[in-house]
Parts: C-alpha cells; structure tokens; sequence
C-alpha cells in the first residue's frame, strides 16, 4: 500500500512552544557543550506534532555524531519575532528555518562555497526551481527543504453530474470557462472559487501564466503590472464572477469546496489532508494555461539557513546536510512535500495521482522570481495591491481593473 502523505503548511506558524532538548547547556563564549562538544542550535517554526518529530531526528543526529550536540528550539507563531530580535542582539540559533529572504538576508551565511564543496550531485538532486526561492541577488542563503506549488483541485462527483470531462494536462481558462458554466447550469453549484482579496504573492502566477508580471528585473510596476497582459487576468477573473458560474470568496476557497458548493479552485498541497479526511471524490490537475502559454505556479517555499553570526559554521553545515539529505526527507513525508529527486522516485511520489501535479508545476515554474524579493518595500506594496485587488473583485464595487491597475503603478 503506499504510504500516503498527509501533507501540513509549511509555512503556517501557528500556536506558541519552546523544546529545549535534554542534555548539557551550552557555554555562549566558545559555543561549546560543558562536555566540549560543539553546540549548535536549531530554530524551527513547527509546533505539536511536527516538533515530536524533529525532535526524534536531532536525537539520532546526536547519537551519530560525538562531537556535535543540536538543540531544537520551537518558536511557533514567535518564530518571526524570535529570529528578528536575536539578529539584533546576536544571539541568533546556529540553524534556523527560513522563507523570508528579503528581511533575513543581512543576517544569514552564504551557503554557495558549502554547496560547491559537495560538488554537482549534492545541488542536482534538488529540484532546480527552488534553488531561485532560496537565494537572493545570486547569493543562496538557504538549502531547501519544503516546498509546495499550486494545482488545480476538482470534485469529480460534480463534474459526473453535469456530464462534464475532468481536467486534462492540456487544458485552458477557456475550458476551465467552458466547464465551470455547465456545471453552475446543471447543478447549480458554482463552477469555479478564488478569492476576494488574493494574496498579491500567490496571483502573481497568473500574471506569469500569461506573459508579464508585478515588475521588471528592477522591482519597477510601470509597464508590468499594469500591461495589456495583466489586464487580461484580472478581467478573466472579474468577468467570471460576473458571469454568474465563479465565486470570490472570503478565504481560499477551501471551505466552499470541501462543502460541495464549488466544483474547482486552485490551492496548495495544504488541503489534501483535510480532503482524504472527508472522504470527498476529488481529482488535482495541473493549473490551466493561457491559450499557448505554460501554466505557472507561485511556490511557497522553505528552506534551513545559518546564521552569519553562527561560531560553529561548518557544524552547523553538517547539521544543515543531515536535515537537507535522503534520510531525512524521507523521514519528514507528512510534513513537507519532499524536495530531492531521489527521494520522489523512490517513494513513488509521482504515481500518487493527488501529488503529482504539484511536482509537474513545479518543474514548469522555474525561471521566475516573485516580486517580494524585488521591490523593497514590498510589505507596504504588497498591501496596497491587496486591497486594489478587492476592487476589482468585489461584487459591490467591481471597479475597472484597467483603471485600478494603472492607478496601482502609478503609486509605487
């Protein structure tokens, strides 16, 4: 039988939990152990569960190696605020997890000379698109270690009842289109989610999907963000909703699928766990494309970085190798989307029908860098553009989205 993967948000911090694993405390002057060992310390935003987890495999690394003691440190919902306030102090942990580059950057050690000391087999066996999410101005900063992208998820049974055909690998928006109207006219569900106020890192892969993006190579919006190209997807979008057969919803979308009221949205591997919970007969495709385009998907992307103010660097290399390697990519199939070649072939990852399509976007989404990590007020931005982006999708205004669009440029 195989082994399923109840896959869980990486990036999700919640709930609040600090582990200190059992052993000998750490001497912050030479950052050694009081037996002598070199102390390393490990930061991860994981809590319950997960945390046991890790636990168990910073236990075996101990055991495997005498001169080298890691101690896990669980943030939870604190990770942020943890992280930010020991890079201001320096005392930040030796390893850490990481997805925010752009804040974290000036804190982190390099890792590029570390990588090309393992030579070409070590970085060739991660998929190449997740090298991008973890680098910043071609510095990597981090070694992947989760990831998800997005697909397209459908319920079969609504689909059977509306004598619609299921999603191929070559579909379209227009089919999408197509089969979202016959399924709200035979079952008077909607046809299609997505959400009111969209997160601006998740759209952007629609704009990508259809030739532009937020900004050029310089973090600029003019000319991008407010093209002929990205003009097109947000009235796709618009004219779905107001074509009666797609819903903007309030969240993701997951809600109104799981309760059989809308036959397709596009999400993350998050919600697999939850959908094999409820038993629901559903199906995961690829994203649809732009007529004659690749379809591509955003990727929310973790990766273990060291803390440039670390006094046991090449421990904590060897820490970060034993996370980041075979043994324990496997070890950690439910709670992150293996990121090594070698461990999805050999688990069969990609005959898992719900997974594979995660995997097929990811390796057709290489080659594009999110507009997070090129304008630098991003936060700031990025807020703005949600809100412009409710504009044009609320039913109670639906503003034109050229106007919106153009007038989104032109405040950066």
């Amino acid at each position: 039988m195989k082994r399923k993967i109840a896959v869980m948000c990486v990036l999700a911090l919640t709930g609040t939990m600090m582990l200190t694993a059992c052993g000998n405390k750490k001497d912050s002057n030479n950052g050694k152990t009081s037996d002598g060992k070199t102390a390393i310390r490990f930061a991860t935003w994981d809590v319950a569960d997960d945390v046991d987890a890790q636990q168990k495999l910073v236990d075996k690394f101990n055991e495997e190696h005498d001169d080298i003691e890691v101690t896990l440190e669980a943030y939870g919902s604190d990770f942020d605020t943890k992280i930010s306030a020991g890079m201001g102090s320096g005392d930040t942990p030796d390893v850490m997890y990481m997805w925010n580059y752009p804040a974290y950057a000036d804190g982190l050690e390099p890792l590029d000379e570390y990588i090309d000391k393992e030579g070409d087999d070590y970085k060739n066996d991660f998929y190449s698109t997740l090298w991008n999410y973890n680098s910043l101005d071609g510095t990597t900063y981090g070694i992947p270690v989760g990831f998800t992208t997005h697909s397209l998820f459908y319920n079969k049974d609504l689909f059977a009842q509306a004598g619609v055909e299921e999603p191929t690998d070559d579909w379209t928006w227009s089919d999408l289109q197509a089969a979202a109207k016959t399924i709200e006219e035979k079952t008077g569900q909607k046809g299609f989610a997505f959400q009111m106020k969209p997160d601006p890192y998740d759209f952007e892969m629609y704009l990508w999907s259809n030739g532009t993006a937020y900004c050029d190579e310089d973090g600029q919006m003019a000319g991008q963000i407010d093209s002929k190209e990205s003009q097109e997807v947000f009235k796709m979008f618009q004219d779905m909703e107001k074509d009666g057969y797609a819903i903007a919803t309030e969240k993701n979308g997951t809600d109104e699928f799981r309760a059989g009221t809308v036959a397709m949205y596009v999400y993350g591997s998050w919600s697999i766990a939850s959908l094999n919970e409820d038993g629901m007969n559903y199906g995961v495709a690829k994203i649809p494309s732009f007529d004659g385009k690749t379809s591509v998907s955003i990727l929310s992307s973790s990766g273990l970085s060291i803390s440039k103010d670390s006094k046991n660097k090449d421990a904590a290399w060897e820490f970060v190798k034993y996370w980041t390697g075979e043994e324990c990519n496997k070890a950690r199939i439910g709670m992150e989307l293996p990121v090594l070649n070698s461990v999805v072939e050999s688990e069969g990852i990609m005959d898992e029908p719900e997974y594979a399509p995660f995997y097929e976007m990811l390796e057709q989404s290489d080659g594009h860098t999110p507009a997070s990590f090129l304008i630098e007020d991003w936060s700031e931005i990025s807020e703005n553009l949600s809100l412009s982006f409710e504009q044009i999708f609320n039913p109670s205004s639906y503003m034109d989205v050229k106007d919106v669009l153009k007038e989104a440029a032109d405040a950066q």
